[in-house]
């Protein structure tokens, strides 16, 4: 019955019902509109009714109702074919003229709906109620009450229809400004992480020219292939399970150069996994992590194990590592990017449907499990 149109925005169709919340859960529609016009006509129809008998209206209920639910849905349509009229093609921009036009247009649907309505039940002539000067005065003033109460309604039902788009825009935002700080607090991480590995491995390069040409132009070629394997992951908006496997196999490469036999690694990734998407740089603080805090404090090193899995659509991903545990050091400088701050990322990005878990092994070392919800159909994917 209401339309709703906004100079700057797509055209919105409103209801007074949809005033109630009950009948909000619907879309706008021609069809749903017309219903809810039928309603609220009726409704007020019973309304008028009830008040009528109150009054001491000496017809019997039923037939009073008939009566009135006639002449107010037929007051009740036109109405609505009125406002959608003005809504179609007079403009907004001034507002005056805009509410001034649907006052007049509400209080002539009501002059002439109650004597039509009234010749459709009784079957008497409509003119017949235009020959009196008190009845056109009675019509004219209920049709003006009428229309000052709509045009009341509809602005109620306009402001709440553009708190809830204000509100919609606000969301937005916010969710926006969540991404945003998700990328950047994966350009610190990445920041934190690569500049004390990228002065590490060119000192060791360095230190081995001389006495290990070999070793050193290996190192130099593992280093070249992490920082490719970085920087396609740095350019990218989304990542690959794959993608960050073969990331944090490069950073160990380079590592297992310069750490030798002291340190070994191994990868258990089903290749059906290997296209699952995932946010970029949340494997590479684990393995990190592993390596500085456990494997390479460790006098004869350890090893460490990257697996990942799908249980009941979370998909799990683990870095087992056999060196120190779960013990209280002092902070090393230039080391770790810590879990707290990748505990935030993940908060940023998935909300509370991630998780991350660390678990001492019985055996020694510690397990970082990453619990992260599946971006993807589950059918489409084959656990392991």
């Amino acid at each position: 019955m209401i339309t709703v149109t906004s100079p700057t925005q797509a055209r919105e169709r409103g209801h007074p019902l949809e005033l109630i919340p009950l009948f909000r859960r619907w879309p706008p529609s021609l069809a749903r509109d017309l219903l809810y016009t039928a309603i609220w006509s009726s409704m007020l129809g019973l309304g008028l009714t009830v008040l009528q008998k109150l009054f001491g209206r000496e017809m019997s209920f039923w037939r009073l109702l008939f009566a009135t639910l006639v002449i107010s849905n037929l007051i009740g349509f036109m109405i609505h074919g009125a406002l959608r009229l003005l809504d179609r093609y007079l403009s907004r921009e001034n507002m005056r003229l805009f509410r001034g036009s649907q006052i007049v247009a509400i209080t002539m649907a009501s002059v002439i709906g109650i004597p039509f309505g009234n010749a459709l039940v009784a079957g008497s002539d409509p003119l017949r109620f235009y020959q009196y000067s008190a009845t056109v005065i009675f019509l004219l003033a209920f049709g003006l009450m009428t229309a000052v109460l709509m045009v009341l309604l509809l602005s109620a039902g306009e402001r709440r229809m553009r708190r809830a788009a204000e509100a919609a825009r606000q969301q937005e935002q916010i969710a926006a400004a969540g991404r945003l700080v998700a990328e950047a607090r994966l350009r610190a991480l990445q920041a934190q992480i690569e500049p004390h590995f990228l002065y590490n491995t060119l000192a060791n390069v360095v230190s081995l020219i001389d006495s290990q040409p070999a070793k050193a132009r290996r190192m130099l070629e593992r280093f070249i292939d992490y920082l490719r394997a970085s920087l396609s992951a740095s350019r990218a908006e989304h990542a690959s399970l794959q993608g960050e496997m073969d990331l944090a196999g490069a950073y160990l490469d380079v590592l297992g150069v310069r750490l030798e036999g002291r340190l070994r690694w191994r990868f258990e990734l089903d290749p059906a996994l290997g296209a699952l998407p995932i946010a970029p740089m949340l494997l590479q603080p684990l393995v990190e992590n592993a390596i500085m805090h456990g494997i390479e404090p460790k006098l004869e090193g350890g090893e460490i194990v990257v697996r990942a899995q799908l249980d009941d659509g979370v998909l799990c991903i683990e870095v087992c590592d056999s060196g120190l545990g779960l013990r209280t050091a002092p902070p090393r400088p230039g080391g770790g990017v810590g879990l707290s701050n990748l505990r935030e990322r993940l908060r940023q990005l998935y909300g509370a449907g991630a998780q991350l878990q660390l678990i001492e092994n019985p055996a020694g070392g510690v397990t970082s499990r990453l619990l992260l919800p599946l971006l993807v159909p589950s059918s489409t994917i084959h656990a392991p």
